[in-house]
Parts: structure tokens; C-alpha cells; sequence
């Protein structure tokens, strides 16, 4: 029969052992073990030329902010990997084959140039901005590839989806027009810097997709966007319409109670 004081004993050193062994492991730089499903954050570590960016990324948190509210509101059934690294000059994107986003630091370090460029002095709040609808988009790929949605492997169509996902998720937010609306200046200065579109980018030309996200703005709260009222975005709130209802329906397979 175990007395009360033995238990008490026990009890202090299982604590004392758990606290121990948290302790050395803490020390010996060890980290857990990433979860198994849902949207995960990892740093490499940068090429020199990347280190400003690197660290404006892990100072702002900006990608632990975007996957904690991916998976607040998706359940996905398996680990998606947001990778932070210098891909010299490859580009951000996802690659179904590892389910890995490779967000790139290079490509922070060009943003914040384009910025600079315009007169957009800081660009820290830009460029946040930019990571942010940078991230949502590539996150669109990401699901388009989890629930194999027809628009898989469908080039254009699937670029033109992925931007559609990344204002369903940003219109959420309060801040999510303003976000939509400075990558949008970020596509127009990349527009005005290298006029001729890429005959091999599947996606669409810069200043068509900064046109979708303007569209998107508009048609989700017009009132709020009378600036942006023009003959041309007079089907904008229907094109809202659709693509709030398409991505519902899409991700209801996932979607969060």
C-alpha cells in the first residue's frame, strides 16, 4: 500500500525529472517535433545578401501570423510546410510533390527595392503587406493541391484561383482590403519596371492581377471603396459574389466549426 507522503515523494520527483529533462533539452538547442497536419513555419538560414530580409521576416513574424490564422480557420489533413529560404532568384511558389511553400527571401529584398524606388519610404509596412498576400496566394496552391480541385495543374487557371483564395482569406480580416491593395501597387511598380510579361509565367500579367485585386476590393464593400468606383468594376461585387461562394464551397471539406 502506497502511503500518502510515498505518493507525494513520487510525485515531486516525477516533476523534478520532467523538469529536468525540459531543461537539457532546452539547452541541447532541441526543438518538438513540427505537428503532422496543418500549415508549419521553418527558417533556413539566409545567403548574405538575404540577411536584411531574413530578419525583417522573423522580427515581423509575418508567416507564424498568416499559417496560426490558415489553421484556425482550415483543418487540413496533413503538415504543409512554409520554408523561408534564398532560393536565388527562383521564386516564391509551392511544390506539391514536398507540400512545401518556399517563401524567398530574395524576393523581399526585390519588393522593398521596387518600394525604394517609388519613393515608398519606409517600405517596412509595404513589404509586410506584400509577404502577406505573398503567402495567402501560395497557400492557395497549397489547398488547391490538398481537396485536387479541377483547376489543378490547369496553369493560368490555377495562378487565377490562387489569387482568388488569397482575397477570400484577406477580405476576411479588417485590415485584408489594404493588404489586397498595396500588393496590387507592388504589381502595378512590377508592371512599370518590366513592361514585357514572361511568355512562359503561367501567371496572369502584373497589372492584370493587380486590376483582380482592386475588383475584389471594390466588389466585396463598394461603399467603403468609392475611389475605386469605375465604369469597367461595375460586375466587380458579382465577381466577389463568385469568388467568396466558390472558395466556401471548396473548402468545406476543411473548413473549422
Amino acid at each position: 500500500m502506497t502511503t500518502r507522503r510515498s505518493r507525494a515523494t513520487l510525485t515531486t520527483a516525477l516533476c523534478a525529472t520532467a523538469l529536468l529533462t525540459a531543461l537539457l533539452t532546452a539547452a541541447a538547442g532541441c526543438q518538438p517535433p513540427p505537428p503532422e497536419r496543418g500549415f508549419v513555419t521553418r527558417y533556413e538560414e539566409p545567403a548574405a545578401a538575404d540577411r536584411d530580409s531574413a530578419g525583417f521576416l522573423k522580427q515581423r513574424r509575418i508567416a507564424e501570423l498568416v499559417t496560426a490564422d490558415l489553421n484556425a480557420h482550415l483543418d487540413v489533413p496533413h503538415r504543409i510546410t512554409v520554408l523561408a529560404r534564398s532560393c536565388e532568384g527562383e521564386g516564391s511558389g509551392y511544390d506539391p510533390a514536398t507540400r512545401r511553400i518556399e517563401l524567398c527571401y530574395d524576393d523581399l529584398t526585390e519588393d522593398r527595392k521596387l518600394f525604394e524606388d517609388a519613393d515608398h519610404r519606409p517600405a517596412d509596412e509595404a513589404l509586410a503587406e506584400v509577404v502577406r498576400e505573398t503567402l495567402h496566394h501560395e497557400a492557395g496552391h497549397a489547398l488547391v493541391d490538398a481537396l485536387n480541385l479541377p483547376v489543378r495543374d490547369r496553369g493560368r487557371a490555377e495562378e487565377d484561383a490562387a489569387d482568388r483564395f488569397a482575397q477570400f482569406m484577406l477580405l476576411r480580416t479588417p485590415e485584408g482590403g489594404a493588404t489586397l491593395l498595396t500588393a496590387a501597387r507592388a504589381y502595378d511598380l512590377a508592371a512599370a519596371a518590366d513592361p514585357a510579361p514572361d511568355p512562359d509565367d503561367e501567371h496572369a500579367p502584373d497589372a492584370a492581377r493587380a486590376e483582380s485585386h482592386r475588383c475584389a476590393v471594390y466588389g466585396h464593400a463598394p461603399d467603403a471603396h468609392p475611389s475605386l468606383a469605375t465604369a469597367p468594376r461595375a460586375d466587380c461585387p458579382a465577381t466577389w459574389t463568385r469568388t467568396r461562394t466558390t472558395w466556401t464551397a471548396d473548402l468545406t471539406p476543411l473548413l473549422r466549426p
